[in-house]
């Protein structure tokens, strides 16, 4: 398992290279929203897998 550090980090050098345009973005923030779906314990609702029900 990741620490929290580490995914903050991983989190921030994502957002950092985020353009402004929304299609050139779209994976980089999938791959941040997963993360902090992470750091968060979060899944989705009635879901025994992780974020593959959101279908993010």
């Amino acid at each position: 398992m990741q620490t929290e550090t580490t995914l903050h980090d991983q989190i921030e050098a994502l957002k950092a290279q985020l353009t402004g345009d929304l299609f050139a973005d779209m994976d980089l923030k999938d791959e941040i929203h997963n993360l902090e779906m992470k750091l968060n314990g979060v899944k989705p609702m009635d879901s025994h897998i992780d974020c593959i029900g959101c279908g993010s």
